[in-house]
This record gives C-alpha cells, structure tokens and sequence, in this order.
C-alpha cells in the first residue's frame, strides 16, 4: 500500500477527489495532507476525512530541512501537489525523484510559471484568445510548471467565457483525470 501526501494551499477540491478515489483502494491511500496556510479549506477536508494534516511554514521548508524526517516518518512513497503555490525545494525533490507530481490548469508551457495559479491562469488564457485552455499533469523539478509532461488534456475556451466558466470545465478535467493518473503511475512503478 503506497503512500501520498497530497500539497495544497486553498479549498482543495482536487484533494477531495484524491482521497475519495483511494478512499477503498488496495494500492494507496492520502495517508497525510500538507498545507502552507492556516484556514485553508483543505484542512477541513483533511479533517473530516481523518487524515492527519501537516501545517508548514516558509522557514524551516525552504532554509531548514524541508520537513523531510515528517514525510520519512509517515513513510510518504509519493507526493502529490494540488493547488500548492510554494516552489518544491531541491532536497526534496532529491528525496523523491520522479515521485512529485503537479497539476497546472492551463496548457503548458503556455501560462505556467510562477504566480500563474488558479484565475490568474484562466484570465490570462481569455486575454489571449485562446481557441483551447486545459490541464497539465507533470512531475516536479527545480522550475515552475516544467517538469517532465504526464498528461495534458484539453478543452475549449468558449465565446463568451470567463475566468469563473473556464475553470468549471478545467475544474472536471482535472478531478476526473488527476486521481486515475495518481493511480496509473503508482501501479506502472511497482
């Protein structure tokens, strides 16, 4: 049984359907949730699913030891971001290559990169007029929103979108495709 520690910093709405998904699973479970930002919806999701959360501050991630004896402790075999807006440092991504994953709700490389989130993302793929917008699914290195693609799929951007139509569509791709990508590379590594 592996197991994730899901990243998220907001409502977590893809860490609901993530732990929905291997709620009953035989080959992992969300067995800890990490969030940078007291008051976050994910800690009640974490909460109401009895995970136990992790709250972490920018000091002791970034200069310190990046929490990694926390994640050995609770044997963390993949970590998952899910709308977590803090840079991965590089030990920890040492500790667990190829085994952090992200996703991003656009089409990259376009509109990636730091302080491209959320709204932000989808505003930006309006302006642009975009005929198309979507999610990437990648794994995690040293730079913003580049890491080696997994998975992208794709949706139209509509007349008469805005940012909040957008990301409803994004929104379902990402919690019908997240989950299963988790799962497909979980069974493809053992």
């Amino acid at each position: 049984m592996k197991k994730i520690a899901v990243f998220a910093s907001g409502t977590g709405t893809n860490t609901q359907k993530i732990i929905e998904h291997f709620r009953n699973s035989i080959i992992a479970r969300v067995t800890l949730v990490v969030c940078n930002k007291p008051g976050a919806g994910v800690l009640s999701i974490s909460a109401n699913a009895q995970i136990p959360t992790l709250l972490i501050e920018s000091e002791r991630f970034f200069r310190g030891d990046a929490y990694l004896p926390v994640f050995k402790e609770y044997e963390v075999d993949m970590i998952v971001l899910a709308g977590f807006l803090w840079k991965i440092p590089v030990p920890l991504i040492a500790a667990y290559p190829e085994k952090i994953i992200n996703i991003h709700p656009a089409l990259l490389p376009k509109y990636g990169g730091k302080g491209m989130y959320g709204n932000k993302v989808h505003e930006a793929v309006i302006a642009a007029g975009e005929a198309e917008s979507g999610i990437s699914i990648h794994f995690v290195n040293e730079i913003y929103d580049d890491g080696r693609m997994i998975l992208q799929v794709s949706c139209p951007v509509l007349t008469g979108d805005n940012a909040e139509s957008l990301a409803t569509r994004i929104h379902a791709l990402e919690h019908y495709h997240y989950p299963r990508v988790i799962e497909k590379l979980i069974v493809d590594q053992e």
